[in-house]
């Protein structure tokens, strides 16, 4: 099976247990499965589904039975995320809704990227499409939600160089520089793939932009210690710089 026929396979099952927990009316793929840019054991499975009420406990509980019981059977089922979102809600950007993500349930608002994201890409697997149930996203809305992601996310990240010492806050601090420079020159939302010679053209050394294209793609991938660190160093680096640049473009 291809990667996308193993997702597929989880997703299905997902929806099936998701529709006996609770009352579905929506389910939606956006991400890099939704986008064509899947990578088995590296991207995670992104969703929303939207169900016609407020979760109460019991049906909270049976969420959780339903994200644990598939962790237990299908490694994959780790990277599935969903959030939860309530129909009468759709049109508030600022409701959090219930969410699965990281072994964990918790609320978290569905952001203006997820949801252009989902507007643009997204698959429908259940029920309605998202468009006239999601609001559009204006480019405004975008821009002033990645300009404070950078400033009042990623900056602090930048402190310190532990974050930095593992593949996953390199990977996506280093791709998310370069998709968020992109969106505040006015370019729209890119892809991880398509971000890759933005990284260089930004001037992301090329051993850290091979090192991640490697791991996600499938190349040689490098473990020692001592290039841990000086990938760390570099990416730590990159990212703080690259920040500065970003926010010092005109707004839209």
């Amino acid at each position: 099976m291809n990667p996308e026929e193993v997702a597929g396979a989880l997703i299905e099952r997902f929806a099936t247990e998701v529709m006996a927990a609770v009352p579905l009316v929506a389910l939606w793929v956006h991400g890099s499965l939704a986008s064509g840019d899947f990578q088995l054991r590296r991207s995670d499975l992104d969703l929303l589904a939207v169900i016609a009420e407020t979760p109460d406990r019991d049906q909270a509980r049976r969420l959780t039975a339903v994200h644990r019981g598939l962790t237990d059977d299908h490694p994959l089922a780790a990277r599935l995320h969903c959030s939860y979102l309530v129909k009468n809600h759709l049109h508030d950007p600022e409701r959090e809704h219930l969410t699965w993500a990281f072994s964990e349930l918790y609320h978290r608002p569905v952001s203006p990227v997820i949801r252009r994201e989902l507007l643009r890409d997204g698959v429908t697997l259940y029920g309605p499409g998202p468009t006239g149930m999601i609001p559009p996203v204006t480019d405004g809305e975008l821009t002033r939600f990645v300009r404070g992601e950078l400033d009042g996310y990623w900056r602090p990240l930048t402190a310190r160089l532990r974050p930095w010492l593992t593949d996953d806050w390199v990977d996506s601090g280093v791709l998310t520089l370069g998709r968020a420079t992109v969106t505040l020159r006015g370019g729209g939302m890119i892809s991880k793939r398509e971000a890759f010679p933005v990284l260089l053209e930004l001037g992301a050394h090329p051993d850290l932009v091979g090192d991640i294209y490697d791991r996600r793609y499938g190349g040689p991938v490098r473990r020692s210690p001592a290039w841990r660190l000086r990938r760390a160093r570099l990416a730590r680096a990159f990212v703080g710089q690259g920040i500065d640049h970003a926010l010092a473009l005109p707004s839209l």
